[in-house]
């Protein structure tokens, strides 16, 4: 396990002195986040979670995934933004898109829209199979989940009635308050603990993303030791890779790059830049600043955007994560006829192909004017993982202190909310 920055691709783009003085900053911020002495500190509960992790709590969340896996093949897992994105890439990330293909026990979100159609298809995968429900919500009444908790409620019940119902439903929220916690210890439910200093899109390393992330089968103590990993190497006011990242995206934004495309060649961590985008998005888009994220997938993407990416306006730069290690592989056979002019390749493996479009795309964005860094990870496993998630809370967190935003609050968020229940007739809009 071993992340690694390559900003070499960038450097034509970042004078030495823009990035010297950048880093700078960076180590400052870094320091300053350190002794939190920064601004939204009190949400930065997430910066030694690694290490300070509730014990006991992760012992039941252990426990509660072996149960679920035991008495169920299907989890609901009802949650919107941080409640639902650092699960399912999680998952993702580590079993693929077509986990719930091979999965004895599949994992389908909702609450992360109000599309009747997604919710309805959700419903009927249920049937004749026996089902677990694990609702996140820090309230109990964002209305996203709060709806789809409502229907998963009912048909627990009718399902199973309200004393088995119970047995099957876990709700991950505030330890001590509000609607979904007092409705949890009325109703029985196990409760897990969403921390008060820990915001929703850092939240993936605690019971917001453990649970659903260990239901699925996947081993949460290798990724918190790689969070642990990324802990020592990243939280520190140096000229480590997180504040160079940090350092270097904001000297590409002062310099006209507005925009960052999460590239990876790899289907996987298609939800993986869904998370980066609410991560860096929700924390930088604010005071009329922040670089706009989006993303793509190579080489699928290639034949869509990489048009745009080549030639378009040049205000993009690419973050690239490479994988080294892959879980299978595909090796191409010679034929006698050739008939698709791909023997060339004979006795190549997709990893080789793969890695070599890698290669070859880099060159040509960057002598296209398209600025290019690169992670490097050793292979696409808990530990990766773990010291992924943490490089990117952090980077961000410093990132967003050089662009002189808070990045632990999303006032912005609430505007749409209050036309919202204006317009269905709330009381109260």
């Amino acid at each position: 396990m071993a992340l690694k920055l390559n900003t070499k691709y960038a450097e034509g783009f970042v004078t030495k002195a823009q990035e010297t003085a950048l880093l700078a900053e960076a180590k400052t911020a870094a320091a300053k986040l350190d002794a939190g002495d920064c601004l939204g500190n009190d949400f930065i509960g997430w910066r030694t979670l690694p290490t300070t992790y509730d014990k006991e709590e992760f012992t039941r969340i252990k426990a509660a995934a072996k149960r679920i896996r035991e008495t169920s093949q299907v989890l609901v897992v009802i949650g919107i933004g941080g409640s639902y994105l650092g699960a399912r890439a999680a998952i993702e990330f580590l079993g693929g898109r077509f986990y719930n293909d091979f999965a004895d026990l599949k994992v389908y979100f909702v609450g992360n829209s109000i599309s009747p159609e997604e919710l309805s298809a959700v419903l009927r995968l249920c049937e004749g199979k026996d089902v677990s429900v694990n609702v996140i919500s820090k309230s109990g009444t964002t209305t996203e989940p709060a709806i789809a908790f409502r229907v998963f409620k009912k048909y627990m019940e009718t399902r199973y009635g309200k004393a088995e119902a119970a047995k099957r439903i876990y709700a991950t929220t505030d330890k001590a308050r509000g609607t979904l916690k007092e409705l949890s210890t009325r109703e029985g439910y196990e409760t897990f603990v969403v921390p008060d200093d820990v915001g929703g899109r850092y939240s993936v390393l605690t019971a917001v993303g453990l649970l659903p992330i260990a239901a699925a089968g996947f081993d949460i103590d290798r990724l918190m030791q790689g969070a642990q990993a990324g802990q020592k190497k990243f939280d520190a006011a140096d000229e480590n890779d997180s504040n160079r990242y940090a350092a270097i995206r904001n000297a590409l934004y002062r310099g006209g790059k507005k925009t960052e495309l999460y590239v990876s060649f790899d289907p996987a961590f298609t939800m993986f830049n869904e998370w980066l985008k609410q991560l860096y998005g929700e924390s930088e888009g604010k005071d009329g600043k922040g670089i706009f994220p989006a993303s793509v997938i190579f080489s699928t993407d290639l034949h869509s955007m990489g048009q745009y990416i080549q030639d378009g306006e040049r205000t993009v730069y690419e973050t690239f994560v490479s994988f080294g290690t892959a879980r299978d592989d595909v090796t191409v056979e010679k034929t006698a006829e050739d008939f698709d002019g791909l023997n060339y390749l004979a006795g190549k493996t997709l990893s080789q192909v793969n890695a070599t479009a890698m290669q070859a795309t880099i060159l040509a964005h960057v002598d296209g004017g398209v600025p290019c860094m690169v992670l490097e990870l050793d292979a696409m496993d808990e530990e990766n993982l773990g010291e992924l998630i943490y490089f990117f809370e952090h980077s961000c967190a410093v990132s967003g202190a050089l662009l002189g935003v808070n990045p632990f609050n999303q006032p912005g968020v609430e505007a749409y909310k209050k036309n919202m229940f204006r317009l269905l007739g709330k009381p109260g809009y």
